[in-house]
């Protein structure tokens, strides 16, 4: 089975969504950013895994479900950081981080039966998930992060390393205001939207 790993910020306010930072306070951007955290949780926990394991930069909170282990996350840019977090990892792995609460355990449940490597893009030009069927750092270490090229720019890298690559769906992360709106239209049933809603009523008073 495959593990599962979750790159994140603990959620404090102005270290987390601070692009969400106006329209909304660094205290709500960082319940934004808790709710965003506990819903990707939520479906990690759900989905099949070998192990499943929180990458933190920061201390756990009472939004950690059971069932995760957690490892701080390594000095570095993000590409050192991921790079460490899949070279911990000594079978099949999914690696995905803390921007996309819509996940569902459905997609986080990958087989490698037919392919090396599962890639899901995201729609800034970035990437949500990359999953390795050998978790081997050099594929990650390197590539640009936090570009609208970074998603074209590391699917080529597994390309050419002669993988087998499977695409996963487009997601949106969350960055902005607008984003949140999208994707808790596309997720309304979770802790995420309720939380939006719920700050998007307070600052109508």
């Amino acid at each position: 089975m495959t593990t599962l790993l979750v790159i994140a910020k603990e959620p404090r306010p102005g270290r987390v969504k601070t692009r969400l930072t106006p329209p909304f306070t660094p205290q709500q951007a960082a319940a934004l950013a808790e709710a965003a955290l506990a819903d990707t949780l939520a479906a990690v926990a759900a989905a099949p895994a070998a192990r499943r394991l929180l990458v933190l930069d920061g201390s756990p909170g009472p939004w950690l479900p059971p069932g995760f282990d957690v490892v701080p996350q390594c000095a570095g840019g993000l590409d050192e950081r991921l790079a460490a977090a899949l070279a911990g990892c000594d079978g099949p792995a999914l690696l995905i981080g803390m921007d996309t609460p819509q996940v569902t355990p459905r997609l986080l449940d990958v087989d490698f039966t037919d392919g090396d490597a599962w890639f899901g893009p995201a729609e800034d030009g970035g990437f949500w998930a990359l999953g390795l069927a050998s978790p081997d750092p050099r594929l990650v270490r390197g590539v640009p992060m936090s570009t609208p090229t970074t998603g074209a720019v590391q699917r080529r890298r597994l390309v050419a390393a002669g993988l087998r690559v499977r695409d996963m769906p487009r997601l949106r992360d969350v960055d902005t205001a607008d984003d949140a709106a999208a994707v808790a239209a596309r997720a309304p049933h979770g802790r995420f939207a309720a939380q939006l809603a719920r700050l998007t009523r307070s600052r109508a008073r």
